[in-house]
C-alpha cells in the first residue's frame, strides 16, 4: 500500500530519504519518526524528480478546515484561470494513498492537473494516518467530513454543490469508496468516483486474493506492508467489514466509478472484485487495467510511463461527469 516509497527507492538513490523500517518490530514511536521523515522527503524538491511537478495552470496552497474536535489540513488546487470568479467550479475531493505514511503533496502532479484542465476545485485531504491510536475509521471520517464541510459551505469555497466527485489512490481509494457510500446514505449525490489501485478489503480475507500471492514479494515486498496496514487499520474487536467496501451490504445507487488497476500489484484483485460487485449491484463501473504497471504508478510519473495515460483517462472520465 506504500509502493510509492519502494518503487522510487529501488530506482533512484536519495540522500535525504530515511531507510525503510522492519515493520514486524516497529514501535509506535519509531513509526512516528519514520513517517515524519518520509513525509518530509515526499514534500521536498528532491522528490519531484519522480513525483512530478505541479501543473502551472493551477494554484496550490494549504488550508485548514475546522471539523468536529479537530482542525484538518487540506491541499487546495484551484485553476489559475479562474481569477477572481470563484463561483460554480466543480468539486473533486481527493484522498492520497499510503495508509500509515503519505501526504497530499505526493499527488500534486495529478491533482493540480485536474484542477487546471477540468477545470475544478480539487481539495486533497491530509487525513489522519494509520497508527496504534488512529485506526482506519478516523481517516474515513476525515474524508467524509471534508466533503460534507466543503459542500455545506459551497458558496464560500466557490463550488457548485451539484457537481461533486471523489477520487482516491490505494488507502485513499478505500476512504473515497467509503465516502461514496456515506454520501449515498446522507442523500448527497455524487457525479463520479475514481478509485486508483484501491484497497477495499481490510478483513481477515485481505491477503487471500490471488494477486496478493502473485506479487507478495515482487516487484516490491508488498506482503509485510499489507500485514502492517491491516494490523493498524482495525483495532482488536472492531468490525473490519464496516471499513471494507468490498463487503458492503448494498453497492447500488452509487456514483459511476472508474476503477484503475495496475496489473503488477498485490492489490490488483481488490480493484477487480470491487468493480465486479459494483456492476452486479447496478452501479456503473469501468475497470481500466494498466498492464505491467506497479501499485503506485500514478504518483511516479518520473519513473512510470503509464502514469500520463492514467491521468489523461481520469481527466476524460471526470470532465463529462462534472459538466
Amino acid at each position: 500500500m506504500d509502493e510509492t516509497r519502494n518503487a522510487a527507492t529501488s530506482a533512484t538513490p536519495f540522500a535525504t530519504r530515511p531507510p525503510e523500517p522492519d515493520y514486524s518490530v516497529l514501535t509506535a514511536e519509531e513509526l512516528r519518526r519514520y513517517r515524519d521523515a518520509e513525509n518530509r522527503f515526499r514534500a521536498s524538491a528532491e522528490a519531484r524528480t519522480v513525483l512530478g511537478e505541479p501543473d502551472a495552470g493551477a494554484t496550490v496552497a494549504w488550508q485548514r478546515i475546522a471539523l468536529p474536535g479537530r482542525d484538518l489540513p487540506v491541499r487546495v488546487h484551484r485553476p489559475a484561470s479562474a481569477g477572481g470568479d470563484r463561483d460554480g467550479l466543480p468539486l473533486v475531493v481527493h484522498v492520497h494513498g499510503g495508509g500509515f505514511v503519505g501526504t497530499a503533496v505526493q499527488c500534486d502532479w495529478t491533482t493540480s492537473h485536474l484542477a487546471a484542465r477540468l477545470p475544478a476545485l480539487v481539495v486533497s485531504v491530509e487525513h489522519r494516518l494509520l497508527a496504534p491510536d488512529s485506526p482506519l475509521a478516523d481517516a474515513a471520517d476525515d474524508g467524509w467530513e471534508v466533503l460534507r464541510h466543503v459542500v455545506d459551505h459551497a458558496e464560500r469555497w466557490g463550488v457548485d454543490p451539484g457537481r461533486v466527485a471523489v477520487f482516491g489512490e490505494s488507502c485513499g481509494a478505500l476512504i473515497s469508496a467509503l465516502t461514496a457510500l456515506r454520501a449515498r446514505e446522507a442523500g448527497l449525490e455524487l457525479r463520479a468516483q475514481v478509485l486508483v489501485n484501491p484497497a477495499v478489503d481490510v478483513t481477515e480475507t485481505m491477503l487471500d486474493h490471488p494477486s496478493v500471492a502473485e506479487y507478495a514479494h515482487h516487484p516490491t515486498p508488498a506482503l509485510p506492508l499489507l500485514r502492517f496496514v491491516r494490523q493498524l487499520a482495525v483495532p482488536p474487536g472492531a468490525d473490519a467489514r464496516a471499513v471494507s467496501p468490498l463487503y458492503a451490504d448494498d453497492l447500488g445507487g452509487l456514483a459511476p466509478a472508474l476503477v484503475v488497476v495496475p496489473t503488477r500489484d498485490a492489490l490488483a484483485d481488490h480493484g477487480r472484485r470491487y468493480a465486479e460487485r459494483l456492476r452486479a449491484a447496478g452501479t456503473f463501473a469501468r475497470l481500466s487495467e494498466y498492464p505491467g504497471a506497479p501499485h503506485a504508478f500514478l504518483t511516479l510519473p518520473g519513473l512510470e510511463p503509464q502514469a500520463g495515460a492514467a491521468r489523461a483517462e481520469i481527466l476524460a472520465f471526470l470532465r463529462p461527469a462534472l459538466a
